[in-house]
């Protein structure tokens, strides 16, 4: 999978409601079931979204989107170098959200309550249901945001989602060892160190080590 954050994201990959797609999501309703997904070649409906306090609150991706997610991506290089590489142009944003809005994969913006401005993004990559029932997360902040505690925020909500909505058994996270920051998120979000994946990822030119980190939910049977 593609993991990390903290001031990163893990996620080696790009990252990864009103009736208009640009506007405001007002009120904050629960994050909505996949099935409200809008196909690739049409404009997404609104897409509710969940409060996650008096500071955020989080919602799906929506592909109006694009220009403040290149704008964080280019602004928080420092932040995410070498742990991510979200997209950088409007051609991966493309490739990025045309990803989200597949069976397989759910991409979470969080997004702050008195400016609706993008602080963070977690993608749930690669979901299998049937009797795996288990996915993928990967996240990063914007480096303007980092610190502040709004990603942990996020991931809870996610977990939560993953597993009463999506019907999940386990979420994982797989994260460069040196990438504390992102190891202190999943670690204050409930995740369990399961072990070291040697050359798991290829990232910035070279197969890279991860540690293995899940969540896994404790009802007895599959639903």
């Amino acid at each position: 999978m593609p993991p990390g954050d903290g001031p990163v994201k893990s996620d080696p990959r790009p990252p990864t409601m009103g009736n208009h797609p640009d506007a405001k999501p007002s009120p904050r309703f629960e994050i909505g079931p996949s099935s409200a997904k809008a196909s690739p070649a049409e404009s997404p409906a609104p897409a509710p979204a969940a409060r996650l306090g008096t500071r955020t609150y989080l919602r799906r991706v929506r592909s109006s989107d694009r220009r403040e997610l290149l704008a964080l991506a280019r602004a928080s290089r420092e932040l995410h170098y070498p742990w991510i590489s979200p997209p950088l142009t409007s051609h991966m944003f493309k490739v990025y959200y045309r990803r989200t809005q597949r069976d397989d994969h759910e991409g979470f913006l969080i997004c702050l309550n008195d400016t609706d401005a993008i602080v963070g993004v977690i993608n749930v990559n690669n979901i299998v249901k049937g009797a795996f029932r288990s996915a993928s997360v990967g996240y990063y902040a914007s480096q303007a945001h980092a610190g502040r505690g709004y990603m942990r925020e996020g991931l809870m909500h996610v977990k939560q989602h993953a597993f009463r909505e999506l019907g999940l058994h386990r979420i994982e996270a797989n994260i460069q060892p040196d990438n504390t920051a992102s190891i202190r998120l999943v670690r204050g979000c409930g995740f369990q160190r399961e072990g070291l994946s040697p050359r798991f990822l290829y990232i910035n030119g070279g197969w890279r080590d991860h540690e293995r980190w899940a969540a896994v939910d404790p009802r007895p049977g599959l639903t």
